[in-house]
């Protein structure tokens, strides 16, 4: 049976010296950006999903040493075995998926990683269950931990709550860094796909203090005399 050693040596087959230079660029791991230190390989994301499909036998345990890798596509490659474990699992085995994310979530630690996985595991693991860690999260020092607060909300938007978008979002205000405004910006737009009357309610109250990313993004589908109203505020 294929084992996790047999899924990084598949991995690594296909890298490409001159992609994963494009790679470490696009995901800013130069010194004192948010992705420093990433190791990227330079394998197409279409490749890896085919790849990791072949690995779903895997539990937690085996894939343990390839999320705690340097390598960005190990790292991803993991999620999309957990994403699809989860997906199809048992109420426990879901459990057990969400809980070993969040136990290991310091490898979770650039926006692609987040994005690909939080909605579909911790997202939809919170829909049932206590919701009070998105506000630990959001409180976080550590930028990935406040960017899958905010993306764990999106299930709750598809099922048409939304105050646990708007309570992260408020909490998340202040934050100061770019990948968090674009996030939150994110969530709110997809609020008011939703429910137009909840994103104005939160923008009356609070697009006066919005980072500017964060609001553009908010009222990206506005009408352009209601735009240049909010950002006039």
């Amino acid at each position: 049976m294929l084992s996790a050693k047999d899924l990084a040596r598949e991995l690594s087959s296909y890298a490409d010296n001159e992609k994963a230079a494009l790679l470490r660029r696009f995901f800013k791991t130069g010194k004192g950006e948010y992705g420093e230190g990433d190791t990227f390989l330079g394998i197409v994301v279409p490749a890896q999903r085919r790849i990791a499909k072949k690995y779903l036998h895997l539990n937690c345990n085996d894939l343990m040493p390839l999320l705690k890798s340097k390598i960005h596509e190990y790292r991803f490659s993991v999620l999309v075995i957990l994403v699809e474990k989860y997906r199809h699992g048992t109420k426990k085995e879901k459990e057990t998926i969400a809980k070993f994310y969040l136990r290991n979530r310091q490898h979770i630690n650039n926006w692609d990683l987040v994005d690909t996985s939080t909605p579909q595991i911790i997202g939809d693991y919170l829909l049932t269950h206590d919701t009070h860690i998105l506000s630990t999260l959001a409180r976080s020092r550590n930028l990935w931990d406040r960017r899958i607060a905010v993306l764990a909300t999106f299930p709750f938007i598809k099922e048409g709550r939304y105050t646990e978008t708007t309570h992260v979002a408020q909490l998340l205000l202040a934050d100061t860094h770019d990948l968090i405004h674009k996030a939150v910006g994110w969530a709110l737009r997809e609020v008011g796909k939703k429910s137009l009357q909840t994103e104005e309610a939160f923008l009356k109250k609070y697009a006066h203090c919005m980072p500017r990313t964060m609001l553009r993004y908010a009222i990206e589908r506005f009408p352009l005399h209601k735009r240049v109203k909010y950002l006039n505020i």
